[in-house]
């Protein structure tokens, strides 16, 4: 069940609780907990799972009301006889058979990644306040936070952040100040910022600082 409480996209902590998890409290965070909660969200896939039920079930539905019709002493649909017929005529190395099995492979390599994979790249996964509550924080949210943090500091024109799933790249312009010192306070600033995120992996930093270029 979820929890109201932030925006999905725009910036807030997506919030779950997890009633298995809540049966099990050794399970959070701190010296006593069995493992962190360091897992990702997983996708709930519903497109996929929506297309592979639909086509499954208008395949299924064919093949059925064919054998039912031959069941009842009806001739087969002409395609079914067709198809019987060129799988017996045609050699396993015909280009036609290699393309096709090379296609149902592809398909099927690709539904077995979407199977065993999370999939929710966006979501980086928080602490736990709770044993029986699961947050996370979009990694746009994520960026927006280093960057306002990156310009508060002094010397620094403008700033862009960009936040992965283990590292964080902030590019900084400055107009005035020692480089070396603008660097030394984003350090500071930034490194502060990535554990005030709250992440169960904080985010390896990499800043750029640069001197804005001349006009004219």
């Amino acid at each position: 069940m979820s929890e109201p409480g932030g925006l999905q996209q725009g910036g807030a902590p997506v919030l779950e609780r997890s009633t298995e998890d809540a049966a099990s409290p050794g399970q959070g965070d701190g010296p006593g907990g069995r493992r962190p909660a360091d897992h990702r969200f997983w996708s709930a896939r519903r497109v996929p799972a929506g297309v592979v039920a639909v086509l499954l079930a208008a395949v299924a539905g064919v093949f059925l009301y064919d054998v039912v019709a031959v069941r009842a002493h009806r001739p087969a649909m002409a395609w079914r006889r067709g198809l019987a017929h060129q799988l017996a005529e045609r050699p396993l190395d015909d280009p036609g058979v290699l393309v096709g099995a090379g296609g149902a492979a592809a398909l099927g390599l690709w539904l077995v990644v979407l199977a065993v994979t999370p999939g929710v790249r966006q979501l980086l996964p928080m602490r736990r306040p709770r044993p029986d509550i699961r947050a996370g924080l979009h990694r746009d949210a994520a960026a927006m936070v280093l960057r306002d943090r990156a310009t508060e500091v002094a010397g620094v024109r403008s700033a862009r952040a960009r936040a992965g799933r283990r590292k964080a790249d902030v590019s900084v312009v400055s107009h005035f100040r020692d480089l070396d010192e603008v660097r030394a306070d984003l350090d500071s600033v930034l490194t502060e910022a990535v554990h005030g995120l709250g992440l169960v992996r904080p985010l390896a930093l990499s800043v750029h600082v640069r001197r804005a270029g001349k006009k004219g």
